[in-house]
């Protein structure tokens, strides 16, 4: 029987932020660290531009590689059983990929939770896209992405070549899914260049983000 406390600072949070938001970090060698003698801050590190590579178990137990649909554009959403906002916005991700798949859109649903867990939610739930699942790989896949702390769910865009187009901490809303996914299809037509997407997008999801808070 597995142990129901591995995750037991995921949980404290959870309970604190009312977000559900998982803190995800590891330890980084003495040159990223803050010397207390100094004051010296670590340099930033630079940010993900291009998809990562990972491989984690999906629904069949098959190690599967996150590269593993070449020529699509993605989206990565990363979540767990246990986190209130990824479970409501699997209806939102489906109808999503069932919309946008002819532009060659393809949602992989990313679980950082138990195993067991997982594949009987997505078997009640009737998730139809791919997921890949793991514990602490799973863990491991957020880091690849360079982020010191990650709140679930996580949603990484990429574009048809696997670039980063933007990322989105939180529940994802459908005005903000369709602004992403709309930038996604004029980068691939080369309509728009993806250094201009990603400036346009910052500051669309923040007024986006604002009248959403403001409405709450």
């Amino acid at each position: 029987m597995h142990n129901k406390f591995l995750y037991p600072l995921i949980a404290i949070v959870a309970a604190l932020s009312g977000f559900y938001a998982a803190r995800i970090w590891h330890e980084r060698n003495s040159a990223s660290a803050i010397s207390s003698e100094t004051d010296t801050q670590p340099a930033a590190k630079p940010p993900v531009l291009t998809l990562p590579e990972f491989s984690l178990k999906n629904r069949d137990g098959v190690v599967q590689s996150v590269h593993s649909w070449p020529g699509k554009s993605l989206m990565l959403n990363f979540w767990a059983t246990w986190c209130a906002p990824c479970r409501r916005e699997i209806p939102l991700l489906m109808s999503l990929q069932k919309e946008h798949a002819a532009e060659g859109v393809q949602l992989v649903g990313i679980a950082v939770d138990f195993r067991e867990d997982v594949l009987k939610y997505a078997d009640l739930n009737k998730i139809d896209y791919p997921l890949l699942i793991g514990e602490q790989d799973g863990l491991q896949a957020v880091d690849a992405f360079g982020i010191e702390a990650v709140g679930f769910p996580y949603t990484v865009f990429t574009d048809s070549q696997g670039n980063i187009v933007t990322t989105h901490i939180g529940e994802l809303h459908r005005e903000q899914a369709e602004l992403i996914l709309t930038t996604v299809r004029q980068i691939n037509k080369g309509e728009l260049a993806i250094n201009q997407a990603r400036t346009q997008l910052t500051a669309a999801l923040s007024d986006i983000k604002k009248t959403v808070s403001a409405g709450e």
